[in-house]
């Protein structure tokens, strides 16, 4: 069976391209941007055979929601509330299979930790922020915390590979959907789609590779 090694290169010239097609060709853009999370939740089903099943069944379908977000930001014309809400369907997804690995709140500096940052972009983001999206944003960004904490928080109780994997992938998602909030709402700036998507690929890739290394 291929391992995840044989995958990563794979996910990375894809997202490459979807990279490369923000700036230069939108078509590209279009094509190697979902096709990039899928190649990841391919390697969920093709490698997690041995894995713990609703663990795993948790992560394929939140890459499956996070592809429709893919979708949804990309299209012209304001779609951002669709993607929001199908971003955050997939956190969700995540945070009950995280749940699922420890018990919520296993370790409480997580939480502390995830709560005072999104606490910082909120304040940041609040006076940009067009009325009707205020509530949408604070819904959103409470859920991407209480998904980053847990994963850090299973990290710590459970010390295992699948752990780590999943830790280092909820940073990179709240790095990431900080960098586009602020692009998007409080202080635009030439380089954020390259960040915002590699951080976003990074994410997806660990948590991915998490639900494929975790063991009862």
């Amino acid at each position: 069976m291929p391992s995840a090694a044989a995958w990563w290169p794979w996910v990375a010239s894809v997202a490459a391209l979807a990279i490369v097609g923000a700036y230069t060709a939108p078509w590209l853009h279009y094509l190697c941007k979902p096709a990039a999370t899928l190649l990841i939740a391919a390697m969920v089903l093709r490698l997690g055979a041995a894995a713990e099943p609703g663990y795993r069944r948790a992560i394929f379908v939140g890459l499956l929601l996070s592809t429709a977000g893919d979708v949804f930001l990309m299209l012209p014309g304001d779609w951002f509330v669709f993607g929001l809400a199908s971003f955050l369907c997939a956190h969700v997804a995540y945070l009950v299979g995280l749940c699922r690995r420890a018990r919520p709140f296993a370790a409480a500096w997580p939480f502390l930790a995830y709560a005072a940052l999104a606490g910082s972009v909120l304040y940041v983001l609040w006076p940009h922020l067009p009325g009707e999206l205020r509530i949408p944003v604070i819904v959103y960004v409470a859920v991407l915390a209480a998904m980053a904490a847990q994963a850090a928080a299973v990290w710590r109780a459970r010390a295992d590979p699948a752990g780590a994997a999943a830790a280092l992938g909820g940073a990179c998602f709240v790095l990431s959907d900080a960098t586009l909030a602020i692009d998007r709402f409080a202080a635009p700036f030439a380089a954020a789609q390259a960040l915002v998507l590699v951080s976003y690929w990074a994410a997806q890739w660990w948590i991915g590779r998490s639900a494929t290394l975790a063991r009862s």
